[in-house]
């Protein structure tokens, strides 16, 4: 077990006071067998703030924040630790009757997963299906675990990783298209393209530990990290990080699952004001590991 420990901030800069519109955050992780969250702590500046803390309709925890002040900035940092317990399914451990591809799920599942199985973006000459299928193999039946681990592991290998500040999820088809974008375009399109082979797949949002950056407080050293789960009967809902070719949760923190990426942003909010009053943002995010203390008590 692994205790990580996350510091999130988020300043935004305006150059007259304004006043602020609710804002709406996503930052406390989900307790789970592989996770629990130790600590949890929320600061907003200005502090005339109200803060109260609601369920989503996926059962994610969400603070909604009212600022009752005018300010040139306001600025939300987040410290989260989390007791982690890296989970990785052998051979993805499934069902029998899942093993091999395709499958059906269990008519009782299916009912509940039906939105997650239904593709959610316009595919016109059906790309992303096509481009999906080209990850199983012909002849024999394939195997399910193969197929989504190769279909990982090929928008690693195949895509580029580009940073992007503009706020929003490209299409599958767009990302497709360009070989590239970031973590939360690389999550939609293997979401997609899992929901065209009949599978049912879901958007997490969360953090990544990466150990080159453990103790780095570099301004604009990390950011919110985004990966997607498929669900397989016997071994439940399974993730994968495209980004970075991973199967399971190592160095994962999940924070919030959704069924579509715009149900799942980390920050959202508004303020009362032109275009031009807004003079900008940082962000900053830092990782890192402490000794666990714990371990024998849990």
């Amino acid at each position: 077990m692994t205790v990580f420990s996350v510091r999130h901030l988020t300043v935004y800069r305006y150059r007259r006071p304004v006043g602020f519109g609710r804002h709406r955050l996503m930052f406390r992780p989900r307790d789970s067998f592989d996770q629990t969250l130790l600590s949890c702590m929320l600061k907003v500046c200005p502090q005339d703030a109200r803060i109260h803390w609601i369920h989503d309709v996926f059962g994610n925890c969400v603070a909604l924040v009212d600022v009752g002040v005018s300010a040139s900035e306001l600025s939300f940092e987040t410290t989260i630790e989390v007791d982690h317990t890296a989970h990785i399914p052998l051979d993805l451990e499934m069902d029998h009757r899942a093993s091999g591809f395709p499958f059906s799920y269990d008519a009782e599942e299916a009912i509940d997963l039906e939105k997650t199985i239904a593709r959610h973006y316009p595919d016109p000459g059906d790309e992303v299906g096509r481009w999906a299928k080209r990850f199983v193999p012909y002849g024999n039946t394939a195997r399910t675990g193969h197929v989504l681990m190769t279909l990982c592991n090929g928008i690693r290998e195949s895509f580029s990783y580009v940073r992007r500040s503009e706020y929003g999820t490209q299409t599958p088809g767009e990302t497709l298209a360009l070989r590239s974008g970031t973590c939360r375009d690389f999550a939609l399109l293997m979401m997609e393209a899992a929901r065209s082979l009949g599978l049912a797949a879901s958007f997490v949002t969360g953090y990544i530990y990466v150990p080159d950056r453990d103790g780095s407080v570099t301004l604009g050293g990390g950011s919110t990290h985004a990966w997607c789960q498929v669900y397989l009967p016997g071994a439940g809902w399974v993730e994968f990080d495209p980004t970075n070719g991973i199967v399971g949760n190592r160095d994962l923190i999940r924070v919030g699952i959704a069924r579509d990426p715009g149900q799942a942003v980390p920050l959202s909010g508004s303020y009362d004001g032109g275009a031009l009053d807004f003079d900008g943002m940082e962000v900053q995010v830092n990782v890192t590991t402490q000794p666990n203390d714990l371990s024998a008590a849990v």
